[in-house]
């Protein structure tokens, strides 16, 4: 990797380093492989842009869950040296050196416990001594934020040269490093020197709290660390806790109080509250339990008596000036409760007019169903758990007298005879003479009907015979149409612009690939149902992506044919032609970068996508369509992916060879490049001999490429010659006798 970057700018190796750990963080196994190639690019002599982004990854790398501890071993002792020359490099950024300076308090337990077990190495040890006095030195006076990462280091010192409570070992499996581990009689590590320079750094931690500092970064980051110290080392909890009971972390109030000291006050007052909160309740019956919660006590009310400004009493000016101010606003609000509701006007009346209760007319303008529906909810909802009752009330009385006064003054017909016709228009909005009962007043709550005897047939006749006519039906209809609204029709969508349509295609397509981070691998041993199967009978991966696969080989077929016809007919009307891309291409662009990901893991799906592509073309040949083909393109590019990452232990490759359903000459000639490296001639050679023994149709191409080898590469000949002696006797002797016959020619035309 460091030979590959070093041609490059600076922005495009941080890039390509980006990129491979993104790799690592999608597979830990390969941090060491990774990390030991960027090493020679990230030293002090790189710029500082390499540095820093190096030290932040050895700092991840060391930190990172996912490796086990013999992994962290092998690779914390690798990257000792560069760790040292980041750490003692003169005038180094403050950053590199902030994530160096975590990076090593992550390597430092692991180191201990390295040699502990193998103390015949002793150089790891050497470096982490010199990293270690080396931070030791910069401590006081270095950047804060050096300083806080300092602080952490001492820390894990701290941790890994004490005896622990033995509670954590059991926790943690084994991996609590503390001074327990180490044998009396080990070679490097004297467990009594050790424990000593741990006492000594506790002093050094503690000293910031007995000089009641009043730096709050320094403060806190000191209390936070303290916290673990005190759970898992007993031999040091006595000592911490009287340092902080000593503490007085409201020493800036009695200085004049500025914003920033509230905030830095405030930040110290609640983290040494917080951490005496919850070291009694994790052990209550400690013996300075009872001392704790006084110290708490007394710190709660200090902190009242100096913030909480509401106990303290106002001026006489000040009550007196909000005396006056609630009495106005007693008087407006007051004011403010007398709704003044305008009865309505004499003739018909909108259903609006009735309701409405304000005479500003820009309000009454303005059009309520333009405010959208949920928007409309919350401001209702707002308004009526707010509003007070009797501004409630004057209105619903307001509007109730409004709908009283319309009916007085709606004309009364009897039930006895059918009302004349009357135009919709001239009657109030608010009654509706089919529905409402007529001489009867809605709010009449003592209304009851009178049942009066059935009349006789004799009766009904002659009061049809009285009534006035009819109208014709023609006219009733004429004028319920004319009343009736007309057919809705939707308006036409707006015409799609080619280049949004095309990236609505490309985000339709990258959420086809969004549920493979969730989906669950297949059963390691499900029986293939062949060819024929559902491509998506049970919801795992491997059925997802056959579904993608097939949906970017089979949805177009004779699709693509089509567009490029009304393509060449848009080239000929217009001077320029725009390049589109279809959705097949789309998901197969995105195919192969998911694949090219993890190559290794995914040479499954590779192959898959190459079958699909393959039918696919055979499909469109049969159906004569002058379509594009796409199987020789994407086992091209498939190949030329795998060959740039490929080593002498990928197997798959020969695999991949043997499974895809087509092979062609320029696709085999490919491996030809493989040659060049003498590291993987071997891997080349063995996949062509395997098709030529288990693939006779392409026999004859393998052979040829065998050959171009021999031909090409003095390195593989021979490797290339034991092949060609089997499977293509004579081949090599016609060659020499050709070089030969050539070299006496030139030799004849040199003499004459």
């Amino acid at each position: 990797m460091a030979d590959s970057v070093k041609t490059l700018s600076v922005s495009e190796q941080i890039q390509q380093l980006s990129a491979a750990r993104r790799i690592v963080l999608e597979n830990a196994s390969y941090y060491d492989r990774i990390l030991k190639g960027i090493l020679p690019i990230i030293g002090p002599s790189s710029p500082v842009e390499l540095r820093r982004w190096g030290s932040e990854f050895l700092a991840e790398s060391l930190s990172t869950p996912a490796l086990s501890m013999r992994d962290k071993e092998s690779l914390t002792v690798s990257i000792l040296e560069t760790l040292r020359s980041l750490v003692e490099s003169p005038n180094e950024d403050p950053l590199v050196l902030k994530a160096s300076v975590i990076a090593a308090a992550s390597a430092y337990p692991v180191v201990v416990r390295w040699i502990i077990h193998n103390s015949y190495h002793v150089e790891s040890w050497e470096h982490m001594t010199a990293i270690k006095a080396r931070i030791l030195q910069i401590w006081e006076n270095a950047a804060t934020p050096v300083r806080l990462c300092c602080i952490k280091f001492a820390q894990r010192v701290v941790l890994s040269q004490t005896a622990s409570n033995g509670q954590e070992q059991q926790k943690h499996n084994g991996l609590d490093i503390s001074l327990a581990m180490i044998p009396p009689n080990h070679p490097v590590l004297d467990p009594r020197q050790l424990e000593a320079e741990a006492t000594g750094l506790l002093d050094r931690m503690l000293d910031v709290l007995q000089d009641n500092s009043s730096d709050a970064l320094l403060v806190d980051a000191t209390l936070n660390s303290l916290s673990i110290l005190i759970r898992t080392r007993p031999s040091t909890s006595t000592r911490i806790i009287n340092s902080i009971l000593n503490f007085n972390p409201l020493k800036l109030a009695n200085s004049p109080m500025t914003p920033k000291s509230k905030v830095l006050v405030k930040s110290m007052e609640k983290t040494t509250r917080m951490l005496l909160i919850h070291l009694v309740k994790r052990e209550p019956k400690h013996p300075l339990s009872l001392r704790i919660q006084q110290y708490i006590e007394r710190l709660v009310r200090s902190r009242d008596e100096i913030f909480d400004e509401a106990q303290h009493k106002r001026a006489l000016a000040d009550q007196a000036a909000a005396q006056q101010n609630n009495a106005k606003r007693q008087k407006m609000e007051a004011s403010a409760l007398q709704l003044q509701i305008q009865p309505l006007e004499p003739g018909p009346q909108s259903l609006a007019a009735v309701f409405t209760l304000t005479n500003n007319l820009g309000l009454q303008g303005f059009d309520a169903t333009q405010v959208p529906l949920a928007l409309a909810t919350r401001i209702s909802v707002k308004i009526l758990a707010t509003i007070d009752q009797h501004v409630l009330d004057q209105a619903l009385n307001g509007i109730r007298g409004r709908l009283s006064a319309l009916y007085a003054a709606a004309p009364v017909v009897p039930v006895s005879v059918a009302p004349a016709p009357v135009s919709a228009s001239a009657l109030p909005a608010a009654i509706n003479p089919e529905t409402a009962p007529l001489g009867v007043d809605e709010d009449d709550d003592d209304y009851e009907p009178n049942f009066y005897a059935a009349e006789d047939t004799e009766q009904i006749l002659n009061k049809l015979d009285s009534a006035p006519p009819e109208e014709p039906l023609e006219q009733a209809t004429e004028a319920a149409s004319a009343l009736a609204l007309g057919p809705f029709t939707l308006p036409p969508p707006p015409a799609l612009d080619p280049d949004a349509a095309a990236k609505v295609g490309q985000v339709a397509a990258s959420r086809v690939f969004g549920p493979l981070s969730t989906l669950e691998e297949a059963a390691p041993r499900k029986p293939k149902s062949g060819i024929n199967r559902l491509a998506a009978s049970s919801y795992d991966r491997d059925s997802w992506l056959t579904l993608i696969t097939r949906i970017a080989t089979r949805s177009s077929a004779g699709l693509e044919q089509v567009g490029s016809d009304i393509k060449a007919e848009e080239s000929s009307s217009t001077s320029f032609d725009r390049p589109r891309m279809s959705l097949s291409n789309v998901i197969r662009e995105m195919l192969f970068n998911y694949v090219i990901e993890d190559w290794r893991r995914r040479i499954e799906v590779a192959v898959a996508w190459l079958c699909e592509e393959w039918y696919n073309d055979q499909l469109t040949k049969r159906s004569q369509l002058n379509a594009p083909l796409h199987y020789e393109k994407c086992a091209l590019r498939l190949v030329d992916g795998f060959l740039s990452y490929i080593t002498a232990q990928d197997k798959v490759l020969t695999r991949f060879l043997a499974e895809i359903p087509e092979l062609s000459r320029p696709l085999l000639e490919r491996l030809k490049g493989l040659c060049a490296d003498p590291t993987t001639v071997q891997l080349a050679l063995t996949s062509l001999l395997y098709l030529v023994m288990m693939r006779p149709p392409v026999r004859e191409i393998a052979l040829d490429t065998v050959a171009d080898i021999w031909m090409e590469y003095e390195d593989a000949r021979p490797l290339a010659a034991k092949y060609l002696v089997k499977w293509r006797p004579g081949f090599i002797e016609a060659q020499q006798a050709a070089q030969a016959a050539d070299n006496g020619q030139s030799s004849t035309m040199v003499t004459a």
